[in-house]
């Protein structure tokens, strides 16, 4: 099923069991990784990718970052450049790949697409390069694949 548009996009996602939206959260947050030079990140992305990851390395990876989020937000408040806000929106999309998932999940890793959209949005501005954000679509793709497999 190909996905065109955010409509299709929501839907998708509230068809996601919790494993696979908590894979499309990470993948959300990969795509936009080199925006960010926080290894707390990485950190907590290489462990929602695990199938088996505990309660309680969710709940540590979810404090780091919190804690990265909470710093790139003071730092932008200080010295605010778009790069340094591309940042800050990455970091917020890792908290949603690492927090519990209620009420189905869906919400929260919509939420996670759009800061890492944002996060895009920033680096485009700050390169000068032009509006275009091609973010959704690499999304819409990455949920594709979860379903597909």
């Amino acid at each position: 099923m190909a996905i065109n548009n955010d409509k299709e996009f929501k839907g998708a996602l509230e068809r996601m069991n919790l494993s696979q939206l908590r894979l499309a959260a990470a993948g959300f947050v990969d795509s936009v990784l080199p925006l960010s030079t926080d290894e707390r990140i990485v950190a907590a992305v290489k462990v929602a990718r695990q199938e088996k990851a505990s309660e309680t390395e969710l709940e540590m990876q979810l404090r780091s970052v919190k804690a990265a989020a909470l710093a790139s937000y003071t730092q932008c408040g200080k010295l605010c450049d778009w790069n340094s806000q591309a940042g800050h929106f990455v970091a917020k999309a890792a908290v949603r790949c690492v927090e519990p998932l209620t009420d189905g999940g869906a919400q929260s890793v919509w939420e996670g697409a759009m800061d890492a959209r944002m996060a895009r949005t920033c680096e485009v501005i700050a390169t000068g390069e032009g509006t275009e954000n091609n973010e959704a679509q690499v999304q819409y793709r990455i949920v594709e694949s979860l379903l597909n497999s």
